[in-house]
């Protein structure tokens, strides 16, 4: 999959397509959740079938932050490198990545198509249902029709409904701050997962018969419920199974302090300071709490690890 990465006006050197026309998904995608799939999959399918090259067009950073639409915003589900992954792995040809800013939101529907899609060659487009586009949201998948005709055809794709409910971003991240990491996963059609570096932390875990691996995070995701998780932890290309605490370490700590992620991996002894690492949330065992001291405090993180090993090796 080739990446290339526009900013508004789009020069002609800033596309290298090799004259391919192009069957394009659009929209943020924050999450590539089963909704998301099913538009970019839809794009993929008319490209073999009308022999074109495959696209997605996602916004960097997230429009609603730029636009002061929510705070939240500035808080990821997937981070841009993530989502350049899971395009690829769709199958995808080409992903651009628009930068969005005031300039590029104030362009016109018509400005989009002309400016854009048509200097791509796009000539077929896959967006939801609730897809908006140009100045104010102006531009809806109707007028995205109207515009293209009748040189662009437009697929638009009904909501990807689960068990009666539709899938979106949303509910995704409600999900993840109540803890539900099990129905996030469901509608995301994968384990929800962070990526960061491996840093050294207060080394305590050590002492207690637990070492942890202290992660920092890679980008802004969004803040999931504090709690203990069962995870699966990639270390290139080598998967431990471990638990997981998100927390401020109240045992320890009685003033507020910044939530850390720290990682016990199961069978596991290595200095991976520095690492990278990928930690895959599976479910969440129980909410971060205070012991009376740290023999409590080990008993339950022994609780807490057999409970993982059997859940997941149940898996």
């Amino acid at each position: 999959m080739k990446i290339i990465t526009l900013t508004y006006p789009i020069s002609p050197d800033d596309i290298e397509l090799n004259d391919q026309p192009l069957s394009i998904a659009l929209g943020h995608f924050d999450g590539v959740h089963r909704g998301h799939q099913q538009v970019i999959n839809t794009a993929i399918e008319t490209a073999k079938r009308k022999g074109l090259a495959s696209a997605v067009m996602t916004f960097d950073p997230h429009p609603k932050a730029i636009l002061g639409q929510g705070e939240q915003y500035t808080q990821c589900l997937t981070p841009l490198d993530m989502k350049m992954k899971l395009f690829e792995e769709l199958g995808v040809d080409y992903a651009f990545v628009v930068q969005f800013n005031l300039q590029f939101a104030a362009i016109t529907p018509k400005a989009f198509v002309d400016e854009i899609l048509h200097r791509l060659q796009v000539v077929n487009v896959a967006v939801g249902f609730d897809f908006r586009f140009g100045a104010k949201g102006a531009g809806t998948p109707e007028v995205l029709k109207q515009l293209g005709e009748p040189n662009i055809q437009v697929e638009m794709v009904d909501a990807y409904m689960l068990d009666g409910k539709k899938v979106s971003s949303t509910i995704i991240r409600e999900y993840l701050e109540q803890g539900n990491v099990e129905r996030a996963n469901e509608l995301l059609g994968r384990n929800f997962q962070v990526e960061g570096i491996v840093v050294q932390g207060d080394q305590r875990g050590r002492t207690i018969g637990f070492p942890t691996a202290n992660l920092r995070l890679d980008s802004p995701y969004l803040t999931i419920r504090l709690g203990v998780y069962a995870v699966i932890a990639h270390l290139g290309d080598r998967t431990f199974y471990g638990v997981l605490n998100h927390g401020m370490k109240p045992t320890f700590y009685a003033e507020d302090i910044v939530p850390v992620m720290e990682a016990h991996l199961f069978d596991f002894s290595e200095d991976i300071y520095g690492e990278h690492v990928v930690i895959e949330f599976v479910t969440f065992i129980r909410p971060e709490q205070r012991f009376s001291g740290i023999n409590e405090l080990i008993a339950q993180i022994g609780k807490d690890a057999e409970q993982v090993r059997t859940l997941l090796s149940q898996t």
